[in-house]
């Protein structure tokens, strides 16, 4: 007891050469245990959802970018397929298709463009509000709504691709009309829409004042009797409501509308089996893919990389630990009067190896309770960690 108070009394007293050892200490063990806390969050979120969605079918590319994007709503925009590939499973019989198109945002969280079947997949359900009905409503993921301090009867206005938009394509006001409840996944911080609505915000969909009551010559390009051509003048509806909802119209044919993929839910094993067999074609533009084969492959280079990182923190573990002995040993050469003074008072050799083991006990226990209490800090805040470092 002797020994502690001695030696507590020497670390408060040097105090400086105390903090530097017992942060050196704690960094070291307290890195190799948040790695892995982080890496096997990343594992769980990433495998969760990718096992949870059979198929995803999208345009040949980037099969990581793809999947990423379809599944985490993530930054890398894979290129476009068209509604054709909706009808061509539609047409196989073999799986339900639900579009997905995720190209735009809304003041930095996606704005995911699908169908209603995508809820019952996810098995989201609406805590507050309702679910899409009408052109021009959203529905907000939990994490969305509270970080943009939303309720339904509120707005949200899309925000524009880039500055000087040269399509002349307005960002859409959406009426908020639901708050879904948790899910813990990328859900939560999706804004989800009709695809019609994703179009609108594309400049695919408008709506306008009716051109046949024009009366402004800068307005009318040209007039026949079954036709009213407009100029680019005329004003584009940024907003959808009851007043102008019927003057919002699509041109052309709508099967060849964007989406970036589409997850098809096969009605058995067997069904996805031959829904994969389609795709293999060496013409075939889109390709078919296993989310959870990508992912695997993915958390295969993330593990690669942390054999790498378990190795260089080794060597500085190593090295730090021959530091910190270099230090006691110098520490001893600088106390040998200390020590002298020690044996002159009759104390023996055992009794500076208990001060010297007592200084270190009190420094790796000190260093253990940061350590338990960094990693709790972590542990706590790790689904967060993952979807900032890992997924985005």
């Amino acid at each position: 007891m002797h020994s502690f108070y001695l030696a507590w009394k020497y670390i408060i007293y040097n105090r400086i050469k105390t903090a530097v050892l017992v942060a050196c200490v704690t960094l070291i063990a307290f890195l190799p245990f948040a790695l892995q806390m982080l890496l096997e969050e990343s594992e769980r979120q990433l495998t969760s959802r990718a096992v949870s969605t059979p198929l995803v079918i999208g345009a040949k590319g980037s099969a990581l970018d793809l999947v990423m994007n379809t599944l985490y709503f993530g930054d890398e925009h894979p290129e476009a397929i068209s509604m054709e590939a909706v009808n061509r499973i539609w047409d196989s019989e073999l799986a339900l298709p639900i579009p997905v198109y995720t190209r735009f945002k809304a003041r930095g969280f996606p704005i995911v463009g699908t169908s209603l079947d995508y809820f019952s997949f996810r098995n989201l359900d609406v805590a507050t509000g309702r679910s899409l009905a009408v052109l021009g409503e959203c529905v907000l993921g939990a994490r969305a709504a509270e970080e943009l301090d939303l309720q339904p009867g509120g707005a949200l206005v899309s925000s524009p691709e880039s500055l000087f938009d040269l399509a002349g394509v307005y960002p859409l006001k959406m009426k908020v009309v639901g708050i879904l409840e948790k899910a813990h996944t990328s859900d939560d911080l999706a804004i989800f829409v009709d695809l019609k609505t994703a179009w609108v915000i594309q400049g695919l969909g408008h709506g306008h004042q009716d051109v046949t009551q024009l009366n402004d010559p800068t307005l009318v390009l040209e007039r026949t009797e079954s036709n009213v051509a407009a100029t680019a003048k005329l004003y584009h509806y940024t907003e959808i409501n009851e007043k102008n909802i019927g003057s919002f119209h699509f041109h052309g044919n709508m099967d060849v509308y964007p989406i970036t993929a589409v997850i098809a839910v096969p009605n058995d094993e067997k069904s996805g089996t031959i829904l994969q067999g389609r795709y293999l074609a060496k013409e075939e533009t889109q390709q078919i893919l296993r989310p959870a084969e990508v992912i695997n492959g993915l958390l295969q280079n993330i593990f690669r990389i942390k054999n790498v990182i378990d190795a260089v923190v080794s060597v500085v573990a190593l090295a730090t630990i021959m530091a910190i002995i270099l230090v006691f040993a110098l520490s001893l050469r600088l106390r040998q009067r200390e020590i002298e003074t020690i044996f002159k008072i009759g104390c023996s050799r055992m009794t500076i190896a208990k001060l010297l083991a007592a200084e270190i006990l009190i420094i790796v226990m000190t260093s253990a309770t940061l350590c338990a209490i960094m990693l709790a800090i972590v542990g706590t805040f790790t689904n967060d960690l993952v979807r900032m470092l890992f997924i985005g």
